[in-house]
């Protein structure tokens, strides 16, 4: 079986994997909004003598270890924004004075230098309100007109707030729906459409407790909920006061929940005044694996998979295999129209061929694809499917590698490997399928390193993909979440996320009766597998098999795909040809995905749908990008309304600025970046003759 075989919730284990058999508008507005946005920019002229100074694109962390900074600091980290942390728990921490937040002359441009554009803090007075760090704070972010933010707080007049008890609220907020306001549509919220739900998982516990104020003079809301004796009082906004700038938070958090998820890239973009480095999307792809072949079925007699190495009491043959049909095809053409969504046909031409010639020498399946093709993206899975690593040696449970008489473990050959890769993009090429040959899912993701049986990659796999040209060849996630080289070759793994819906299972009766072999415990009729972990939770009850997909499964899936897609991880997702027949199980969990996205974002933050290539290409530039900067090799600062930044040779740049940023070219400048939620971003690198990346921000 493919290596998502059983999949688990977060705080479930992973058993071990089984091998299986595949069976016989507006322009103008968003320029406002970032001139709005800009303006405060430029630090005040007065305060640093009439020298625009120096402002490094750093942002200064200090952390108490509660999960609001620890979220702020992940989503800084996400998306590639450079941070100093100070543990605030640290006897031999630095102390926070002006020498440590800032230079009276940088030597590099002569002119004075704020260190951190940024302060993220756990709170107003997280070095105690009359300390002389925290006056040193303040200090500097009035000179140098660098913004703070209080994590979290409580609605009280030192943030510009009323108590909660004149007009406000404090509470449990799980399943609160509260709303953008004009305000933080127009300025570091013009991504979201309106309305925030508040998660409420479960109705038994307490997850979001939070207080809301009503706004005093200097304080301006930007994520605001309705209060009893009508009205509303604010959760999230900007306190102006005393030439400094906070945004204040009311509402605990941490960095998995929906809520600080959408509201995540808006703090950044207000911390860092809309000018950081780093960049981050939206996105999400799905690859539906063994698209042409068959996929056995869960047996609910025998609690397991007959074909499976490990599925005792059938007779080593599959039945009742599920295989999409003509009308599947013709269904998955319809929903991607009317979804607006592409999936990824992860194919296996030998699987097709063999079905073929053993039901008459016609299938309508493979003609309908075929002649749907242009509608699809197509990703190589080889042209049979077979285990690609070592020689499986199947007769002990689990299955071992093979080896000789001296001890050493076999391999399958780089001309078989070369042979299924090879003959498998020719045979698409035959029925002008466009398939990228750079692009490679092996089955079970197989010759990639399996443990525990199979330590290494398979010795044969880095030549075989040279051999096709191959660049990028997709690992699972759970196993192998970060990107990495196959064996001493150039090709780099993608990893994917697997998706909850099982690939053996045609009907949602199925599905849930297999969840529930796995999630319930043994007195429950389950397996036993959530409590013989002490990190896995069973289920207190097993799902009904007639509506526990919809209910549970549903839904719990679709929040942790929309939990990827909100966090900056351009990681797949996949799932199987058998998920897209009979009763078609992936759509309900894909449509719940897409309307709660575009329910919570606007139209200028689309959900961006990667091919494999382009999510190997973004996350090898991360892994540079993040080691560049671990090392301190990368400077980057502002001066004004100019941007300069260096980084090491052949390292590319990601970047966020307003809209109206101008690179700089050795003769004239051009556009900045690509469009995406109010500002413009890209990776970028320093233009002929040049050894810096210099940008020109537009001007309030």
């Amino acid at each position: 079986m493919d290596s998502d075989r059983i999949r688990t919730p977060r705080t479930a284990p992973r058993p071990a994997p089984r091998p299986r058999r595949i069976a016989p508008r507006a322009g103008r507005i968003a320029a406002l909004a970032s001139a709005a946005l800009l303006a405060t920019v430029v630090p005040s002229a007065q305060a640093v003598a009439g020298t625009a100074p120096r402002v490094d694109l750093t942002v200064l962390v200090v952390d108490d270890g509660g999960s609001a900074v620890e979220a702020i600091t992940a989503e800084l980290r996400g998306s590639g924004v450079p941070y100093r942390r100070i543990d605030l728990s640290d006897p031999n921490r630095p102390v926070l004075d002006a020498a440590f937040l800032s230079e009276p002359t940088d030597s590099a441009t002569g002119r004075p230098r704020a260190k951190y554009q940024g302060v993220v803090l756990p709170h107003e007075s997280a070095f105690g309100p009359d300390s002389a760090e925290q006056t040193a704070l303040q200090t500097y972010e009035r000179t140098f007109g660098v913004p703070q933010v209080d994590a979290y707080t409580w609605s009280h007049p030192g943030v510009g707030l009323d108590y909660t008890d004149q007009g406000g609220w404090s509470g449990v907020l799980d399943g609160t729906t509260a709303g953008v306001t004009a305000a933080g549509r127009a300025g570091p919220f013009r991504y979201l459409a309106g309305a925030l739900a508040f998660e409420d998982n479960d109705p038994t516990t307490a997850e979001s407790y939070g207080y809301a104020g009503r706004p005093r003079p200097g304080y301006t809301s930007y994520l605001d909920m309705p209060v009893d004796g009508g009205g509303r009082a604010s959760l999230v906004g900007e306190y102006a006061t005393d030439g400094r700038r906070e945004l204040v938070v009311t509402f605990a958090y941490n960095r998995y929940q929906r809520q600080f998820r959408a509201l995540a890239r808006g703090i950044v973009d207000w911390l860092t005044q809309g000018v950081h480095l780093g960049q981050s999307r939206n996105y999400l792809s799905v690859h539906v694996d063994d698209v042409f072949a068959p996929d056995a079925r869960w047996d609910p007699a025998l609690n397991c998979t007959p074909g499976d190495f490990d599925c005792v009491g059938d007779d080593g043959e599959g039945v009742n295999p599920i295989r999409m049909t003509a009308a599947d095809a013709q269904y998955a053409a319809a929903w991607q129209k009317s979804s607006g969504f592409t999936l990824d046909m992860v194919y296996n031409g030998g699987q097709g061929e063999q079905w073929k010639t053993e039901h008459g020498g016609t299938d309508p399946l493979t003609d309908r694809l075929v002649a749907d093709r242009a509608q699809y993206r197509w990703i190589n899975h080889t042209y049979t499917h077979p285990f690609l690593g070592c020689v499986q040696d199947n007769t002990v449970v689990p299955w071992r590698c093979a080896t000789d008489t001296a001890g050493n473990t076999l391999w399958v050959g780089r001309s078989e490997l070369s042979g299924q890769i090879r003959d498998n993009h020719d045979w698409a090429v035959g029925k002008g399928i466009s398939v990228d040959r750079s692009e490679l899912v092996t089955g079970e993701h197989s010759g990639l390193r399996t443990l525990p049986q199979q330590a290494a990659d398979n010795p044969h796999l880095a030549g075989a993909l040279a051999d096709n040209g191959v660049k990028w060849t997709a690992s699972d996630n759970s196993r192998e979440p970060e990107q990495r080289a196959v064996g001493t070759g150039a090709a780099k793994t993608v990893p994917r996320h697997p998706m909850n819906v099982y690939y053996n299972v045609g009907t949602a009766a199925e599905m849930t009766d297999e969840y529930n072999w796995i999630y319930t415990s043994r007195a429950d009729g389950g397996s036993g597998v959530c409590e013989s972990d002490p990190a896995s939770t069973c289920l207190p009850a097993p799902l009904p098999t007639a509506t526990g997909y919809a209910d549970r499964i549903v839904p719990q899936e679709a929040r942790t795909v929309l939990s990827h897609v909100l966090g900056n991880d351009p990681r797949p997702h996949y799932v199987h040809q058998s998920n897209l027949a009979e009763e078609r199980l992936l759509y309900p969990v894909l449509d719940r995905v897409l309307a709660d996205y575009r329910a919570l974002f606007a139209p200028n933050a689309p959900l961006v749908n990667p091919a494999q290539k382009d999510v190997g290409t973004e996350l090898n530039r991360r892994a540079a990008w993040d080691q560049a900067v671990a090392a301190g090799k990368v400077t980057a600062y502002r001066i004004g309304t100019t941007v300069t930044i260096k980084a090491p040779s052949g390292v590319t740049v990601p970047v966020t600025a307003p809209e109206g940023t101008r690179k700089r070219l050795l003769l004239g400048t051009t556009a900045f970046g690509t469009p995406y939620a109010g500002t413009r971003s890209a990776w970028t690198t320093p233009e002929l003759l040049q050894t810096t990346v210099t940008l020109t921000l537009p001007t309030a």
